[in-house]
């Protein structure tokens, strides 16, 4: 293959590591600088943000050679984001041109760059990173790299703490400045220098533990399975043998498991977290169960003189290996905020509800929410079928309408390529609908939809779809 001679000024897409490809031009770097030694690179600064990072000249390809390959191999909302803020990069640089023309006044004159400052590790200040003519734009979930902008007021309650970043040198060898998801529009990530614990390897689990790695946090995992923990392992983290072992070695320990009994077993049971626990030791409960299990479990833990948190999450596998969870907090305030920068590492958002059992409850009403569409929106699917209507015309309407979303999108495309490799499983949604079923007999509060949804999904279960997506709820419908 010939060699593309590429300088600064050229359109480029740079890929980094495992993360997709990404329109940007090359560009000098900062003085101060120092080019990775004994590589090829250019420094490149990556469009629908403020990214920059040294890039091997392997990994760089010309911008309109390539253009339309990249395209159709790229389909993210934010890698089209990207991709129009170089059309417009363009449209603007050739404007430049046209209005130069003829005008002698203007006849070789250069606008200088603006300065670009590679902070060190411990400076605070990245104002200096960013134009403060330009608002900064989120990227691709899917790419999470060096992040350069302006800080951001410290979050209070019922406020989602900011994102921040930290440089950091990746094992491919380019100096980045990296953030843990592409939310991360605002500061430096600077991990805690608590030990952190991690419980529960599972679908949500083993993308926040890769996440909390990846910013530099000391992490101690143990899963059920133990197998499960070896790669997090090669990738930095340490081995507990047992949860209380876990809890008593580390600072803070999260837990992430499948429901009640699992949670509370995982505290009370045989070497559970409670004989680990000691005065000032810290329990983050992050499953999704309900209101009563977590008031238990914070008695149990405070009574030894621990701190009790819980914050289950929002979101799906897929949001939690790209760092974009939305964390709900409830319970110690004090130990939210010392679980700042895990949470700004493994999510895009976190809130803080107050009293322990407020963030279950929210869980369960945001996950009955979720559990209710997807079983409405098999529902019309199959109806559709079963008229006499295409299911991709009815999903193709659907998505231009009011009710348009990702998650209608991906769910209704993996339902008709017969795709239900679980992103979050069925048997979990039932359960959460159970649970807030539950929750609404307590407040005497009627949920009709929910336990016609319920009923749909123990269908699906009967079906052995317990371990499949969300979207296997569909199968009810066709069986």
């Amino acid at each position: 293959m010939a060699t593309v001679h590429l300088r600064i000024g050229d359109l480029v897409w740079g890929k980094l590591g495992r993360y997709p490809p990404w329109p940007g031009k090359i560009v000098s770097p900062p003085k101060d600088l120092k080019k990775p030694r004994g590589k090829k690179c250019h420094f490149v600064k990556f469009f629908g943000t403020e990214d920059h990072a040294w890039i091997k000249v392997e990994q760089l390809k010309p911008y309109h050679a390539h253009k339309e390959e990249m395209i159709k191999i790229n389909k993210g909302k934010r890698f089209q984001q990207a991709v129009d803020a170089v059309e417009d990069f363009l449209k603007k640089a050739k404007g430049k041109e046209q209005n130069s023309d003829g005008k002698g006044d203007s006849k070789g004159k250069k606008t200088p760059n603006k300065p670009l400052k590679i902070l060190d590790e411990d400076d605070e200040d990245l104002s200096a990173l960013k134009d403060p003519s330009e608002k900064p734009v989120k990227d691709d979930p899917h790419f999470h790299h060096f992040l350069l902008s302006q800080s951001e007021k410290p979050a209070s309650s019922m406020e989602p703490i900011s994102k921040r970043l930290k440089i950091i040198e990746e094992v491919t060898g380019s100096t980045s400045i990296q953030a843990a998801d592409s939310t991360a529009i605002n500061g430096s990530i600077t991990p805690t220098d608590k030990r952190i614990g991690f419980l529960g390897l599972g679908l949500m689990g083993s993308g926040i533990v890769s996440n909390l790695l990846k910013m530099g946090h000391i992490v101690t995992v143990w899963n059920r399975t133990a197998e499960k923990c070896d790669l997090f392992i090669q990738e930095g983290a340490r081995l507990g043998r047992t949860p209380a072992e876990v809890a008593s070695m580390c600072d803070i320990t999260f837990s992430c498991v499948s429901d009640p009994k699992a949670a509370r077993d995982l505290v009370l049971g045989p070497s559970g977290v409670l004989q680990g626990i000691r005065p000032g030791k810290c329990y983050v409960e992050m499953s999704t169960v309900d209101p009563e299990t977590i008031t238990e479990l914070s008695q149990v833990i405070t009574s030894r003189g621990g701190r009790f948190l819980e914050a289950p999450v929002a979101g799906s596998q897929q949001l939690s290996n790209d760092g974009m969870l939305v964390i709900l907090a409830a319970g110690d305030r004090t130990v939210y905020e010392d679980c700042s920068s895990c949470f700004q590492a493994m999510g895009k958002t976190s809130f803080f509800l107050g009293e322990a059992g407020n963030a279950a409850r929210m869980m369960l009403i945001l996950n009955m929410v979720q559990g209710s569409f997807m079983a409405t929106i098999a529902e019309g699917l199959t109806l559709a079928q079963a008229t006499g209507q295409s299911q991709q015309t009815f999903l193709d309407i659907l998505c231009q309408g009011q009710m348009a979303s990702t998650f209608v999108d991906q769910k209704c495309q993996n339902i008709l390529q017969g795709n239900f490799k679980p992103d979050y499983y069925l048997k979990h949604i039932q359960k959460d609908l159970r649970l807030a079923i539950s929750m609404g007999d307590m407040a005497n509060h009627p949920t009709p939809m929910a336990a016609a949804a319920n009923e749909v999904y123990k269908r699906a279960k009967a079906l052995d779809q317990s371990d499949n997506d969300i979207s296997a709820v569909y199968r009810a419908y066709i069986h």
